[in-house]
């Protein structure tokens, strides 16, 4: 791959090989590894970076803190012609999901709609790589997963929600996937953290400080303060609907409802998940994909010159063609990792 002595590129392949042998050096099983390695080394081939290698300090650290159990094997439960249920016994959320998925399609094109609830599962990544499959299959996909406690409710004075993000993704003929994964609160919790460390200030409006005034300091938000809903009233509303589906409906973690204090170092949330999955060809009439495409035909044809993932679509293919552009001081770091 070419390189320059600032910058190396690791084909995915060769990102997702390393990540695997750090997880597996840090106690996790080679399945457990294996998904979360191939889950951060496409973020970061997407330019997703607060989603790609950045985490990795965050999911060993709260694996050594014994948070979560790296080695958890999840049960999935077959409870309905159109529903099903993993517990992911403490374990990370994707590999629950691999568990079931083979289980939740067949249900989904048999029923044509089937649900997954979650629990008892860590979810630490971007959860656009969780539906964006399905969409390549033909379904469609929604999926929310609540956090930990960093946002105040519209008109509240105290922290409550997480960042409850929502994904989804629809097929398109003759393009992408239509996919998107967006945080209920006005950034993303790692966006604040990544600007932390660059030593950037933030719009304003993201978020507080510790007495609860306007910050753009993401220092300010993260030692004590806390980010805001997107919208006011409307992502407060989302970010609710996120807390009842991820959490209630699933039988998972409230994001305020879980006590890390006695493990320190842990930052992965112990919340839930939930999946659901639909059949386009059930509805009959013309194929979805294809009304899809005219969809976006139309979005470009009334100016839209972006449509949401068409800059992460366009990062992949320049990392599919030269590499996944990493600095060479972040890969020496990543390498020392490996135990």
């Amino acid at each position: 791959m070419p390189s320059s002595p600032d910058t190396a590129h690791l084909s995915l392949a060769e990102l997702s090989h390393l990540l695997q042998r750090i997880f597996l050096g840090h106690g996790t099983s080679p399945a457990v590894a294996q998904v979360l390695a191939d889950n951060c080394a496409r973020a970061e081939r997407d330019g997703s970076h607060s989603h790609g290698v950045f985490r990795i300090a965050g999911y060993l650290s709260s694996l050594a803190s014994g948070w979560v159990d790296g080695q958890a094997l999840p049960v999935v439960e077959d409870v309905a012609s159109g529903f099903v249920r993993v517990d992911a016994a403490n374990g990370f959320a994707q590999p629950a999901l691999a568990a079931a998925r083979a289980l939740l399609v067949e249900k989904a094109r048999s029923a044509g709609i089937a649900v997954l609830a979650i629990r008892n599962s860590h979810h630490f990544a971007a959860l656009w790589p969780d539906v964006e499959p399905f969409a390549e299959e033909g379904l469609v996909a929604l999926s929310v997963v609540n956090s930990m406690t960093c946002v105040v409710p519209h008109g509240a004075q105290r922290p409550l929600f997480g960042t409850n993000p929502i994904a989804f993704a629809a097929p398109r003929e003759g393009g992408d996937p239509i996919v998107f994964d967006l945080a209920t609160s006005a950034i993303a919790h790692g966006d604040v953290q990544i600007a932390a460390r660059k030593g950037e200030l933030l719009a304003p409006g993201m978020g507080v400080d510790s007495l609860g005034q306007p910050t753009c300091e993401p220092k300010a938000i993260l030692n004590g303060g806390a980010l805001l809903p997107f919208g006011g009233h409307k992502g407060s509303a989302l970010s609710m609907m996120v807390e009842l589906l991820a959490a209630a409906l699933t039988g998972g973690n409230f994001s305020f409802e879980f006590d890390w204090s006695q493990h320190p170092g842990a930052q992965t949330p112990w919340t839930g998940q939930l999946v659901i999955v639909i059949d386009p060809s059930k509805s009959g009439g013309n194929s979805f994909a294809q009304r899809s495409a005219e969809l976006v035909r139309q979005m470009h044809a009334v100016g839209l010159e972006r449509l949401p993932g068409d800059r992460r679509y366009r990062t992949r293919a320049k990392s599919l063609a030269a590499g996944i552009p990493l600095p060479t001081a972040e890969l020496a770091k990543l390498r020392e990792l490996v135990i």
